[in-house]
C-alpha cells in the first residue's frame, strides 16, 4: 500500500491538524516508509508463537474474584445527612 499526497491531506483534515504543503510532502515519504516496514513484519512466520505480555516471562498479577462490600460502607455514608445501618435515608415521595 502506498500513501499519496491527497491521502496525507485527507487524514490531516480528518484529524483536524494543519499541515503545510512541505510537511505533507515530507509526511508522505515517512508514512510510506512506515507502511513498508509493516509489510516486512507481515512476512514473518509467527505460527506457534504465543502472544506475550512482556519480554521477560512473568505471571500476571490477579486478585481474587470475590464479591465484597469493600469494607468502606461507613466511609461512604459518613457525609450523608441521614443514614441507618449504612444505608442512605431519603424522604418518601408520593405523587
Amino acid at each position: 500500500m502506498s500513501v499519496d499526497l491527497k491521502t496525507v491531506k485527507r487524514v490531516a483534515h480528518l484529524a483536524r491538524i494543519a499541515v503545510s504543503e512541505d510537511d505533507a510532502q515530507r509526511m508522505t515519504g515517512e508514512l510510506n516508509a512506515i507502511l513498508g516496514f509493516v509489510e516486512q513484519l507481515n512476512e514473518v512466520d509467527v505460527t506457534g508463537v504465543e502472544p506475550m505480555t512482556s519480554v521477560t516471562p512473568m505471571e500476571m498479577k490477579k486478585r481474587v474474584d470475590a464479591v465484597t462490600d469493600g469494607n468502606k460502607a461507613a466511609d461512604i455514608v459518613a457525609n450523608a445527612p441521614a443514614t441507618d445501618e449504612n444505608f442512605f435515608l431519603v424522604p418518601k415521595v408520593v405523587e
